[in-house]
C-alpha cells in the first residue's frame, strides 16, 4: 500500500520534502514504518527522538497503519 507521509521541523530537511509516498505491506505497523523511513533516510537515526501521529493521534510502535490513515513525523521541539 502507498502511504504519504507528512513531515515536520528538520523531518522536512531530511526527507527534503514536507511530504513524501512510501509503499508498505498492508498489514504494517508503525514499528514497521519507522524501520523502513530509517533505512530510507538514514539522518533520522540522529534525532534524539520522534514520534510518528497517525490520524493527528500519537502512535505506539505496534499500532497499525492502514491506506487512507493520514501520517505524520514530528521531531523533538524547543522552545523558550
Amino acid at each position: 500500500m502507498k502511504i504519504n507521509i507528512l513531515a515536520f521541523g528538520i523531518a522536512k530537511d531530511i526527507f527534503g520534502s514536507p511530504e513524501v509516498t512510501i509503499d508498505l505491506a498492508n498489514d504494517a505497523t508503525v514499528s514497521n514504518l519507522k524501520y523502513l523511513l530509517e533505512h530510507q533516510y538514514p539522518r533520522l537515526n540522529h534525532l534524539a527522538t520522534y514520534m510518528v501521529a497517525v490520524n493527528n493521534e500519537y502512535a505506539l510502535d505496534g499500532d497499525n497503519i492502514h491506506e487512507r490513515d493520514e501520517i505524520a513525523i514530528i521531531p523533538p521541539v524547543s522552545g523558550g
